[in-house]
């Protein structure tokens, strides 16, 4: 007969492989800082963002295209909802991440990790695990030591706007998570929803703010395009798609911990490739990220995995079950079941 440790170990695995692409996730999500850093400019925010969700729309749009005719006006409407949220998170983030310093806007977009499992608490009225808020008080200490390196100052207009990216992070998480239309609905045609609806956003500003797009792009070398596709490709489509498949699998709280960890992964390339240098309390700090991550994600365990449903056992002939349970007379498969059990 099998342990409980030994039946729970397939569980563990289960849970990690779930959450491995997340945390890559957070990791190019992580990159993206200096990416956008090395092809942004204030007034090139808008147009880059118009491009940068328009060279993932035809490509994925070939993928979905058999799912998206499935979709009918509730789920269209719905997630069209979700990407006008998105739209919002990267004007308020690229603006915000161009109008302070990497330090604050490094330790105020992990505020996320908090403000969703307060959100998730106060809506489905549950009580947050304790070992999950500590989990999460260490990632948010460890963020704080890690960007600590230039110091904290009086919030700006960008520390603000990166503040609104976070508690609309915290929004879209929920809203995707909860939404009774959208559950069920194929993964890449949500997806392709959300971020032609958030390309819209960006078009319409766009004539408001900074160059044409097409302007831009022709003014671009190849490696900017390089860094264009970059963030299209990897901290667009795939960052969204899997944070959209892993919301609906697991809860919102799980996932912005996990999440949690793109502050630390912008330091590892901001030292690799940005020349960055990190004291010893910012070292200290990225340890406890890793290991307030690691923690959180053992606190809140992974959903079982689907149970597959039992054969049926055979009825006596010429009696319907719901007949037999309306005479009073036991279901006997359940009665061998409990027998079983005992």
């Amino acid at each position: 007969m099998r342990t409980a440790s030994q039946a729970a170990a397939p569980a563990a695995r289960r849970g990690l492989l779930a959450d491995l692409p997340l945390l890559l996730v957070a990791v190019v999500w992580g990159s993206s800082f200096l990416a956008v850093k090395h092809l942004t400019t204030p007034d090139t925010v808008v147009p880059m963002l118009v491009l940068r969700f328009l060279a993932v729309l035809p490509p994925l749009a070939l993928l979905a295209r058999r799912p998206l005719r499935t979709l009918g006006w509730a789920q269209w409407r719905g997630a069209a909802l979700l990407g006008v949220i998105l739209g919002g998170i990267f004007l308020l983030e690229s603006y915000g991440v161009v109008h302070t310093s990497a330090t604050n806007a490094g330790l105020i977009i992990s505020l996320t990790m908090i403000l969703t499992p307060l959100a998730e608490s106060a809506l489905s009225r549950t009580a947050i695990p304790r070992a999950f808020l500590a989990a999460a008080g260490a990632s948010l200490l460890g963020v704080g030591l890690l960007t600590e390196g230039s110091g904290l100052r009086t919030p700006s207009t960008g520390d603000l706007l990166v503040l609104g990216a976070a508690v609309l992070r915290t929004v879209h998480v929920l809203a995707m998570s909860r939404s009774r239309a959208l559950r069920g609905v194929d993964s890449l045609a949500l997806t392709w929803v959300q971020l032609a609806s958030a390309s819209v956003v960006f078009a319409v500003a766009s004539p408001f703010a900074g160059p044409a797009p097409w302007r831009l792009a022709a003014s671009w070398s190849p490696a900017q395009w390089g860094l264009l596709l970059y963030l299209a490709l990897f901290c667009t489509l795939f960052a969204f798609f899997v944070q959209m498949r892993a919301v609906r699998a697991t809860s919102p709280s799980r996932v912005s911990l996990l999440l949690g960890t793109e502050p630390l992964w912008a330091a590892v390339f901001g030292i690799a490739l940005g020349g960055d240098r990190l004291s010893a309390p910012a070292l200290l700090g990225g340890l406890l990220v890793l290991l307030g991550t690691e923690a959180g994600r053992r606190a809140v365990l992974p959903p079982p995995a689907p149970v597959r449903p039992e054969p049926a056992t055979p009825e006596p002939a010429g009696v319907a079950p719901a007949a037999l349970q309306g005479a009073g007379v036991p279901d006997p498969s359940a009665e061998d079941r409990a027998r079983a059990a005992r």
